[in-house]
């Protein structure tokens, strides 16, 4: 029994490193391509990238979002592997984790949905819609319905990045006011609409609104979580109310939770 749980600890394993690598070198190159170290630029050794040995040139040790991410994804796993959810089944659930891991992790450290994740996503999910929805009403009207889920989806946050640009201007205004220089920061950007289309396409119609809403629950929850932490720190004052935060992990989440626990 102890022996068999090493299957998906071993597995949540080998899609942490997928994860990391991914998120160490999609954002620079926009390709798979050899990762290379944070500070000098060497390329690591396929060897040593995978067994997170330091840097040969610059001693620099693996950072500590690899770890956080390596154990999360074993954890998951082994939880999904233990109680089952219905609805996607095992495989695709995990495969599912897995891409949801990789839009997190380069959100919150780049602010960026990069096209080649919204490629594989839109594939990702219109198959886990279509299988979600086939089961009860056929292969056609789950693709429909997976299909609808998409739009809708780009279409509500495609009103809300319009809204966005009207929330940017206004901060820039405040910003030349206060002698700030502009940063060009955008309180929803065109990655996070093509986001929501592929949640939309898993999701499907009309989940596709409690995602939205669960995502946009868990975004004022960051929200309130930052304004804490800058009161703590005591680094409060007007403009913190103007700094934005990525809104993609908030997205996950709520996609995340009608998935799995809905």
């Amino acid at each position: 029994m102890w022996f068999e749980l090493l299957v998906p600890v071993l597995l949540g394993w080998l899609a942490g490193l997928l994860v990391n690598y991914l998120a160490d070198v999609l954002p620079f190159t926009r390709r798979l391509s050899q990762p290379a170290c944070p500070r000098c630029q060497t390329p690591f050794r396929w060897a040593d990238y995978l067994t997170l040995r330091a840097c040969r040139t610059c001693g620099k040790r693996r950072s500590l979002r690899t770890w956080i991410v390596l154990i999360l994804a074993a954890a998951s796993f082994l939880y999904l592997w233990l109680f089952p959810r219905p609805g996607l089944g095992l495989p695709l659930s995990l495969i599912v984790l897995t891409y949801f891991g990789v839009i997190i992790v380069i959100d919150i450290e780049h602010r960026l949905i990069l096209f080649p994740t919204v490629i594989a996503g839109a594939v990702l999910g219109l198959i886990a819609g279509t299988y979600l929805y086939s089961k009860q009403d056929g292969v056609l009207a789950g693709m429909l319905i997976s299909l609808l889920g998409g739009v809708v989806g780009f279409a509500i946050m495609f009103l809300f990045y319009k809204l966005g640009e009207v929330v940017a201007r206004y901060r820039a205004r405040k910003m030349r006011a206060a002698g700030q220089a502009e940063d060009e920061e955008e309180a929803l950007g065109g990655g996070d609409v093509y986001l929501s289309g592929v949640l939309g396409l898993m999701l499907g119609w009309p989940n596709v609104i409690l995602g939205i809403t669960a995502g946009a629950l868990a975004g004022g929850a960051m929200g309130l979580l930052a304004v804490i932490a800058y009161l703590i720190q005591r680094r409060y004052a007007e403009n913190s109310l103007m700094t934005f935060i990525p809104y993609g992990p908030s997205l996950v989440l709520g996609a995340f939770y009608i998935l799995y626990f809905f």
